[in-house]
């Protein structure tokens, strides 16, 4: 899986979080495991930009990276 696919991937993941916490939020009930797994997901997604961003930038620019 390339690292564009996986972001992708984990991006629909949250979309689907985000659709449960909007329902439990509506309902009143607790979202805070879904809440953590939201969190977690925009960590790794962070991360992964991170090190592309890093990866490219470092090429070109070693000083800055």
């Amino acid at each position: 899986m390339s690292q564009h696919q996986y972001i992708t991937s984990l991006e629909h993941q949250i979309n689907l979080l985000n659709q449960r916490i909007d329902a439990k939020i509506m309902s009143g009930q607790q979202y805070v495991a879904e809440s953590r797994k939201h969190r977690m997901l925009l960590q790794k997604i962070r991360a992964q930009k991170r090190e592309h961003r890093s990866g490219v930038f470092g090429r070109f620019f070693p000083l800055f990276s």
